[in-house]
């Protein structure tokens, strides 16, 4: 296993609105406790699609973790062209301050959002150039994530891929 993607609830659905909000401490130990794990065992890119929320918290933790272990690389692979350009200011200012921490930059689709099927080609594609998920997610509450969590599984009946959630009873045991 090389490449790990993360992904996992945004901001919004865990009812995160500012950037100080304690639960966001708790959520990045509980990814930097898998990450360790996971590059301890042969991850070497770090891919993410610059979702607010799990994702940008991620990229963060990567580069927390650069100064221990140097070598790890992150990626962001945009769904299309423009992505994030229609969000307030304070959002976009956060992707690109997610832009700044990666190695490499890309987007799935080169061309601004059309219709939902650039979504669910950028997570095919994601799932065909990653070897495993790192999602911070619970099965048992959903969220945009659940999406991706079924393709994960879908895609897990024709090929070995390893999916690793945290969810709410793992970060709940982590706060304590």
């Amino acid at each position: 296993m090389t490449n790990l993607y993360i992904s996992g609830y945004r901001s919004f659905e865990l009812g995160i609105f500012q950037k100080n909000d304690p639960k966001i401490a708790v959520i990045k130990n509980a990814i930097k406790r898998e990450l360790i794990s996971l590059i301890e065992e042969g991850v070497e890119w770090i891919i993410t699609s610059g979702q607010l929320g799990v994702e940008q918290w991620a990229a963060e933790v990567v580069e927390e973790i650069r100064l221990d272990y140097p070598e790890i690389q992150q990626a962001l692979i945009l769904p299309f062209e423009g992505f994030g350009s229609n969000w307030n200011e304070q959002n976009q200012l956060s992707l690109q301050e997610t832009k700044l921490l990666m190695d490499f930059i890309e987007s799935t689709s080169h061309q601004a959002y059309v219709d939902p099927s650039q979504l669910k080609n950028h997570q095919q594609f994601i799932l065909h150039h990653t070897d495993a998920a790192l999602l911070v997610y619970d099965p048992e509450h959903k969220g945009k994530t659940a999406f991706l969590y079924e393709a994960i599984k879908s895609y897990q009946e024709q090929e070995d891929y390893e999916c690793r959630l945290i969810d709410f009873d793992q970060l709940n045991t982590f706060e304590g």
